[in-house]
Parts: structure tokens; C-alpha cells; sequence
């Protein structure tokens, strides 16, 4: 299974009207359970008279998510959160929060209304944002000879890894962020140079 999947490039906001009611359907890209706790305030702020602010997020691949939270906010239980999130996996999209803010219109819409206003909102909006890839990353620790430490920084920019300098002790220790899909590629660069690999849990 490929380590790349798709998330936010932007921020997106888009209103549906359901008997009077109006759900305000924003999403956004979010790398953790703070930073998705934060939009969920600036929400809050934006639309500080609404009666529900109801959420879900997931983070990480959607395929194996890291994390993923829902909400909902005084609705009636499983008719909001839960359908955002659904729909948040039905579309395979990864580190996003969607935010929906309910203006009542005076219509009660019942438990499947209810539940189909947060999941037509939520895929309204998920059906129109912004993507880009995401590329999974993997970090490894290299320790090298000081003439060596150019090649590998060449090998780097070239397979949009990151590396950043550790220590410079007998030898240089670096870190380098590389995709999921040249890890076997950066294995057998560094066999052949010599260089040590190891992988750490930082």
C-alpha cells in the first residue's frame, strides 16, 4: 500500500440550507489534536451565536489513521460527529478537520435529518476542496566520513529528503527525513558508500 495520500491545500467554507437551518461547513488541514482544537475555537469565535459547533478530524493516512476525534456538540447522539467522520473516510483524505456550525432554523429535523445535513454538508465541502499528496516520510540516522557528507546532502535534494546535521564528532551524524518510497533506494545508496543507517524513534 502506498504511504502517499491526500490532504486540505486550503481552507474552504461553504454554507447548506436544510429547512431554514443553516450548516456552515468548514475544513482545513490539522497535524494534531492541537491544532484541531484551535480551529475548532477560531470557529467557535467566527460564529460565536450559533447553537452547535459540531466536529470530527483525522490525522495521519487515512488508511491507518494516527488519530481521529469526533463531536456532537449537544446534537442528538451519532447525528453529527459520527457523519462527518464518515464521510471524512469515505474520501480517503487525511490530516483534516471539518467544522460545522448550525444555525436552527425553527424546523426540527429529526434524528435522520439530522444526520443527513452533517453528511451532505461535509461532503458539499470535501467534494470541492483544494487537494495536494502527502508524501509519508521516514526518519533514519546516518553516520558518515566528513567527505561524504556532501553526497549524501546531493542524494537528498534530489528524492525530497531533509537533512539536518546531529553532531560532528570522529565521524558526522545526520538525520534525514526521507519518503516512505525511497527508503530501499537510500538503503542501497548508503550500502555501496559505505555510510551506516540506522533507524530511530525520535
Amino acid at each position: 500500500m502506498s504511504g502517499n495520500y491526500h490532504v486540505p491545500a486550503e481552507t474552504l467554507e461553504q454554507t447548506l440550507l436544510v429547512k431554514k437551518s443553516r450548516f456552515i461547513a468548514c475544513a482545513t488541514i490539522i497535524k494534531d489534536r492541537e491544532q484541531a482544537m484551535a480551529f475548532l475555537q477560531s470557529q467557535r469565535d467566527q460564529y460565536p451565536d450559533a447553537r452547535h459547533h459540531c466536529w470530527a478530524y483525522l490525522t495521519g493516512n487515512p488508511a491507518s489513521a494516527s488519530n481521529a476525534a469526533m463531536n456532537d456538540d449537544g446534537e442528538p447522539a451519532g447525528t453529527a460527529g459520527k457523519p462527518i467522520l464518515n464521510v471524512i473516510q469515505h474520501k480517503n483524505i487525511g490530516d483534516v478537520m471539518v467544522v460545522v456550525s448550525r444555525y436552527f432554523g425553527g424546523v426540527k429535523l429529526g434524528a435522520g435529518g439530522l444526520t443527513r445535513a452533517y453528511s451532505g454538508a461535509t461532503e458539499m465541502i470535501l467534494s470541492t476542496i483544494k487537494l495536494e499528496q502527502q508524501v509519508s516520510k521516514e526518519i533514519l540516522r546516518l553516520v558518515c566520513d566528513f567527505s561524504q557528507e556532501q553526497i549524501i546532502r546531493h542524494w537528498a535534494s534530489l528524492h525530497q529528503a531533509a537533512v539536518e546535521i546531529l553532531n560532528y564528532a570522529d565521524q558526522v551524524e545526520l538525520e534525514i527525513t526521507c519518503p516512505q518510497k525511497d527508503i530501499k533506494m537510500l538503503n542501497d545508496f548508503c550500502l555501496s558508500n559505505r555510510i551506516k543507517i540506522h533507524k530511530d524513534a525520535y
